[in-house]
């Protein structure tokens, strides 16, 4: 429930002030007057609400944990101005281009917490929650000391410069309907989880979060890629269709590298039976459906970025509603009958709806994109995860010569841009 609590702290606090401040970076001369209107009001709205809570000290620690304390509302208040201090300091991180002090910056804390735990479970006579609610602590708190040190600079210039409400106005017309698509998102990716635990049984829900976790791995490439691709296309934005020209590069490279890990998985995935006890046989199959939501929404990433360009937020907050609604109706409809086999086409298909509405926002709010091959390639895809989840065993033998013929498709009808793309990497790791 901690990391649910941050997750929502940042995302409802933030007023998508976070995504005003990247967007407009590199066309403010004033960066300190920027970041303070980026934090300003989302950090003085969570101070008020942490004062509310002050009134009945043990109301936060009822709500997220079942226990009646004062200490763990009060140590849950300081992770949560820990982490949101941290959001925005991370950002000026990013905007610099400086990614792997940004991927550092979210790995730190997991490091410090599983490191103070380990020093409890090694060193304290007795264990007890409120150890894992310190850890945390000390884990954001850590990461908050080292970014502030790491902007030192910006942070001070932002204390110092003027108090603009004009411009604190402009960025939240930015960014209010983000919040709305920012829940609704939210929602997508918890939807399926509630549905097998109200229409399904444990052991479902224990198949699906198994799959799940093994393709969580995809997310690196999901971290990785949305930490450096707005920086670098809002720098290129006042440019000669640049922006445009970096758009169809990225999105055709990235549209390769999503079907391949597709079919890799696809032709791989009978090798988690290794690692799984045998009442887990379900999870190879629903697999390659679980990476639809990492794969499909970093594909989106790539052409989405139309609707952030234009400045025309509520088409965001539209796409994340209507996919919503789709992974209501699909869940709905296919988790009874189907348990985790079907929460994971639900998402999957979803998201591949996900991809086609933001990418048709971006085309109807910027500029257009070449996305039959991306819709096509996709949708097979999408085909062969959900027929490897549904029918599972019967086609064993099938799905392994779908995932291998589109596989060997995607590779040849890419051969030139391939070639061309890792001779270009080879050239630039030998100078």
């Amino acid at each position: 429930m901690l990391n649910i609590a941050i997750s929502f702290c940042v995302l409802l606090f933030s007023l998508g002030l976070d995504q005003s401040y990247v967007r407009e970076y590199h066309e403010s001369p004033e960066k300190g007057v920027l970041l303070k209107s980026a934090i300003a009001p989302g950090f003085f709205l969570l101070l008020l609400t942490c004062v509310a809570f002050l009134f009945q000290p043990t109301r936060l620690s009822l709500l997220l944990f079942d226990e009646d304390s004062s200490v763990f509302s009060v140590l849950t208040m300081l992770i949560l101005i820990f982490t949101f201090i941290s959001r925005f300091l991370s950002l000026i991180l990013r905007m610099k281009e400086k990614g792997m002090a940004y991927s550092l910056s979210l790995l730190i804390p997991k490091v410090v917490i599983i490191v103070v735990i380990i020093n409890y479970y090694l060193f304290a006579k007795e264990h007890d929650f409120l150890q894992l609610i310190i850890a945390n602590m000390i884990g954001f708190g850590f990461v908050l000391l080292i970014l502030a040190l790491n902007t030192k600079d910006d942070w001070l210039t932002a204390l110092q410069s003027s108090f603009s409400i004009k411009k604190i106005k402009k960025m939240l017309s930015f960014g209010y309907p983000l919040i709305l698509g920012g829940l609704a998102f939210w929602g997508v990716t918890a939807a399926d989880r509630m549905f097998l635990r109200a229409m399904s049984n444990f052991e479902q829900l224990a198949i699906f979060s198994v799959a799940v976790s093994f393709a969580s791995a995809a997310t690196i490439i999901q971290s990785v890629f949305s930490t450096i691709w707005a920086p670098i296309v809002y720098k290129v934005l006042n440019t000669d269709d640049g922006a445009l020209e970096l758009v169809n590069k990225a999105s055709r490279y990235m549209l390769v590298a999503v079907v391949c890990i597709f079919c890799v998985c696809g032709l791989l995935s009978w090798i988690v039976d290794f690692f799984l006890p045998s009442n887990y046989g379900g999870v190879k199959f629903i697999l390659v459906a679980c990476l639809g939501y990492p794969l499909l929404y970093t594909l989106s990433e790539t052409t989405v970025i139309g609707i952030s360009i234009s400045k025309k937020t509520s088409y965001s907050m539209l796409a994340s509603l209507l996919a919503f609604v789709v992974n209501l109706v699909g869940n709905f409809l296919l988790v009874p009958k189907f348990g985790a086999a079907g929460a994971a086409v639900s998402t999957c298909v979803t998201f591949w709806f996900f991809f086609i509405l933001r990418t048709e926002f971006s085309i109807i709010t910027w500029k257009v994109i070449p996305r039959f091959e991306m819709y096509f390639f996709t949708f097979l895809c999408i085909f062969g995860a959900s027929c490897s989840a549904l029918l599972g065993e019967s086609i064993k033998s099938e799905i392994f010569i779908y995932w291998l013929v589109l596989f060997i498709f995607v590779i040849l009808r890419n051969y030139r841009e391939l070639k061309f793309f890792l001779a270009k990497r080879i050239r630039w790791v030998n100078d």
